[in-house]
């Protein structure tokens, strides 16, 4: 059988306490339980030179607070906020500010963000959404051309068209008033002194840049930021300064939430949006002035005496990953364990199922009404466990949205919005035991390439569906103002007996739903820790063509999931995942080594 195993490569670190990024190694017979063993069997199989790396690098421990984020720089700002004291929101303030600068091209301030949070003093778990909405100009034609045809992808996100009202700055000012213990002004101070006295451009962000190339020029502010004035793209190790993202960040600390919303930096904003030659769009000052955050029940599923709890409608991760995992459920996947392929055809057969409901009936509800307790139902999900019963891939005309019980009747037609890899995810956990876990994001990489007072803006309007009928039926995803579109993200947090036991979350486009699932199964049927659950190589069936990361030993499931009727396609798999676990006494945590991030604690 086909083994499962990730090659040792390095990566940068340059955060005090942090261990060099290296993949885990040489994972050669997953079919042990115990996370010790497992540790093991992984540095008996690396070069020894590198075992101490591995130990080091990989698994961090602490026992007071943890952050986990994408770059150093941002985990160390979230690090030295918590040491002082602060909440894990304080921290998440600091992180993402930084976040904003250092990898611009995955979140930041004109860009939305979900929020799972745990309130330690009330034992409660709650989600705070800061997705970005539609303008109350925009039609369900936005995304039409003259004879009616939806745009092209690209032709759409570049330029004005595709941006959205922002969500980011007014979430962090609305859970700093409700669970901040730091003064406000003061959690910017990292991300300013960055900004103005310039910060090491990472390999990563060096490597984006010159990928982008001609889009990343479209836009004169946005060209002279990442290229010089030969046109040659950032170099890495180049030392960048952003002044005006540290007068942005000076108005914002002084002014609040509201300095963004209104007065001059709306003006600017709206401005650059409107004005986008070639694509202009359809932002106002009343769309700014107007945004609110929603704070929404978490949707939660059972799995295993486990709640796996995450962002629901208009965020579709936590059902669809709820949906997965309750119709494996009916299947020892423990027995059968990663190395088998037989494991891989259900988790990839379920997620087929779950993005055909995905595409089928979840967008924003406070617009179009979904089935989210028909969805998750047991009785339901057993039902599709039960498509799943023989040994061979379902056929193409097996997956289709199912028939979920309704609180009342609704007729909706597919959906196939497109979701490209972009985003971060960050994970805090403070030393009053309050836990943190936000996906942030301007979309697609560098948004809609548009450049205003130092931060890029979005291009999340793209994440609607491009038509809003197919046929006769409205599609539950189409555009309409003030709307929120369907996302991905899912910042989980699971609990046992009420308290939780691990937050985690990922980048990815419509592929983040895969990798926290997958991150989820290993952690609970198949007992890795953190450390491999993040490092693990990638299988993903959104839509019945098997994703396989090349470059891992996941290629060899190749010719097994070939035998079995699925079209195999190896590709590049770059997930972003950050992961506590947090136990008595003690928080273990992890970053992906396919990025730049770290986890460090105290």
């Amino acid at each position: 059988m086909p083994t499962m195993s990730v090659p040792v490569t390095p990566a940068e670190t340059g955060a005090t306490g942090a261990a060099p990024g290296w993949l885990l190694a040489g994972l050669a017979s997953l079919t042990l339980w115990s996370p010790a063993a497992l540790a093991q069997q992984a540095s008996d199989q690396v070069a020894p030179e590198a075992k101490t790396a591995i130990a080091s690098a990989r698994r961090v421990e602490a026992k007071r607070f943890m952050v986990a984020a994408a770059n150093p720089l941002a985990a160390e700002a979230g690090r030295d906020i918590l040491a002082k004291g602060g909440s894990a929101i304080d921290a998440l303030i600091a992180v993402q500010t930084v976040l904003g600068l250092v990898e611009p091209q995955s979140s930041g301030l004109g860009g939305g963000s979900f929020l799972v949070y745990y309130d330690a003093a009330a034992n409660r778990l709650t989600t705070f959404d800061g997705r970005e909405t539609a303008p109350i100009e925009a039609s369900p034609t936005l995304f039409l051309d003259a004879q009616g045809q939806p745009l092209k992808f690209m032709a759409a996100v570049v330029g004005g068209r595709s941006v959205g009202t922002p969500g980011t700055v007014r979430l962090l000012e609305d859970v700093h008033k409700r669970f901040g213990k730091q003064e406000w002004a003061g959690l910017f101070q990292k991300a300013e002194q960055l900004a103005s006295d310039g910060f090491p451009v990472s390999p990563r962000l060096a490597s984006l840049v010159a990928a982008e190339g001609d889009k990343l020029k479209t836009y004169e502010t946005t060209r002279t930021y990442f290229f010089d004035g030969s046109g040659a793209p950032l170099k890495p190790g180049s030392i960048l300064r952003n002044p005006a993202y540290a007068e942005t960040l000076k108005t914002i600390a002084a002014g609040g939430a509201d300095a963004f919303y209104h007065g001059a930096m709306a003006e600017a904003i709206v401005r650059t949006v409107r004005d986008a030659s070639g694509n202009p769009g359809v932002l106002s000052l009343q769309d700014l002035a107007n945004y609110r955050i929603k704070e929404r029940a978490p949707v939660c599923a059972r799995y295993r005496a486990l709640d796996i709890c995450g962002m629901g409608p208009p965020s579709s991760g936590a059902v669809a990953i709820g949906q997965m995992l309750g119709t494996i459920e009916n299947f020892d996947l423990r027995g059968f364990g990663p190395s088998s392929p037989q494991s891989w055809r259900l988790i990839g057969d379920a997620q087929r199922l779950a993005f055909a409901d995905r595409e089928k009936y979840l967008g924003d509800t406070d617009f179009t009404p979904a089935p989210i307790k028909g969805l998750l139902a047991k009785d339901y999900l057993g039902k599709r466990a039960a498509l799943l019963d023989g040994d061979r891939a379902l056929a193409a005309d097996q997956v289709k949205a199912g028939e979920p019980e309704w609180d009342h009747a609704m007729l909706l037609g597919k959906d196939e919005a497109i979701e490209l890899p972009s985003t971060s995810h960050i994970v805090i956990v403070d030393d009053q035991g309050n836990v943190a876990s936000m996906t942030t994001t301007i979309e697609n990489g560098f948004g809609s390439r548009l450049m205003v007072n130092g931060f890029l803006l979005n291009n999340e309007l793209t994440d609607f569906s491009f038509k809003s009928h197919d046929g006769s039926l409205p599609v539950a995803n189409r555009v309409e103002p003030g709307k929120r579109p369907r996302s991905s993200m899912s910042p989980t947090i699971v609990l046992k007996d009420g308290k939780p036991l691990l937050a985690i979350g990922s980048p990815g486009g419509s592929q983040i739903i895969g990798y926290v699932a997958q991150a989820l199964i290993a952690y609970i049927d198949w007992g890795m820790p953190v450390e491999q659950i993040v490092a693990q190589p990638h299988l993903i069936n959104r839509f019945g063509k098997y994703d396989v990361e090349a470059g891992t030993s996941a290629e060899a499931f190749t010719e097994p999931l070939k035998s079995l009727g699925y079209e195999v396609n190896v590709t590049d798999m770059n997930s972003g995942l950050q992961a506590i676990e947090i136990m008595p006494g003690r928080l273990v945590g992890s970053a992906d080594p396919r990025r730049e991030g770290v986890a460090l604690g105290e």
